[in-house]
């Protein structure tokens, strides 16, 4: 991986999209409970094509398709765990594949990390009470981490982190490799973000300070939460430290749990008005902004513009 001081934001303002919402607008099966992970064996082109895409729309960073992956979650469903290390190397290797196209473009892979609740297959990363103790969280991450600390990504993303708790599991899993590089992206799902708070209840302000003191830490941020609450979370984020800001949002719509599937909102999902509510966020401080879940290439083509 990059080192920590080699690594710049300085030519990078914009993230990538969606990645297991884009497989499926293009016909991937994304029903199991390894979601984009089972792409990553079954059809890795598509996977290649979507970060291509999202190059060709204007992203300066590429989240690799690993958010669900790990050695606990295909333990679960009796896959060899040794699939899952390969798996995360594979994942860095197509977005390296996907970078090698653009030879003219400063692009930065960043290594998707979901947190314990996404190997549990049960949404518990929106809630983050999880049934298990510190060590099994420290280990959980640093399987990971030993694995992608010596593949081709620039710097590690730890996603839709529910809670302080997990974030200090992150940070004593990381104690091996201090000269990694990683961001903190913390989720506030709407009954949490109106108080400014992450998933489990804590002050998103507590979890960023926390997170930007770890010396690994580049950026922290929020993802996969309604764009109607970045402008508030923002400046949330910019009164805890003075680390660079990493925002993607949803496009906006709502995930029904019981029906399982995606609900529209009253409000507007178009790309043009994500595209403008980024510039707020531009505004506001933030450094680096993309999508969370179904946000596809235009949204990231309307960032694109704003930031230029």
């Amino acid at each position: 991986m990059t080192p920590r001081d080699q690594l710049s934001f300085c030519a990078a303002r914009i993230l990538d999209g969606g990645m297991a919402s884009e497989l499926e607008f293009r016909g991937a099966d994304i029903a199991g409970p390894l979601w984009s992970a089972h792409v990553l064996e079954e059809a890795p082109e598509k996977i290649v094509a979507v970060h291509r895409a999202y190059i060709e729309a204007g992203a300066d960073v590429l989240l690799t398709a690993s958010y669900q992956v790990s050695r606990k979650g295909y333990a679960e469903f009796g896959l060899d765990p040794i699939r899952a290390d390969q798996a995360l190397l594979q994942s860095v290797a197509l977005a390296a594949k996907a970078r090698a196209e653009f030879p003219g473009r400063f692009v930065l892979i960043a290594a998707s990390l979901g947190p314990y609740g996404a190997a549990l297959h049960n949404s518990s990363e929106y809630h983050g009470n999880y049934d298990c103790s510190f060590s099994d969280l420290v280990q959980f991450h640093q399987e990971r981490i030993a694995v992608l600390a010596e593949s081709e990504a620039d710097l590690l993303a730890f996603e839709t982190l529910p809670s302080l708790e997990e974030a200090r599991a992150i940070a004593s899993a990381l104690e091996p490799w201090p000269n990694l590089a990683a961001w903190f992206s913390f989720v506030c799902p709407d009954y949490r973000a109106r108080g400014l708070q992450v998933a489990h209840g804590e002050a998103l302000s507590e979890c960023a300070a926390f997170a930007a003191s770890l010396p690994q830490t580049v950026a922290v941020g929020v993802n996969c939460t309604q764009p109607v609450w970045i402008s508030s979370l923002i400046a949330e984020l910019r009164k805890a430290s003075a680390k660079p800001i990493v925002l993607y949002p949803n496009s906006g719509e709502d995930w029904d749990a019981e029906a399982r599937c995606w609900v529209q909102p009253s409000g507007s999902t178009d790309p043009a008005h994500f595209g403008q509510q980024a510039r707020q966020w531009f505004e506001a401080g933030a450094q680096l902004v993309g999508g969370c879940c179904r946000t596809r290439p235009e949204h990231i083509h309307q960032l694109a513009a704003i930031a230029r």
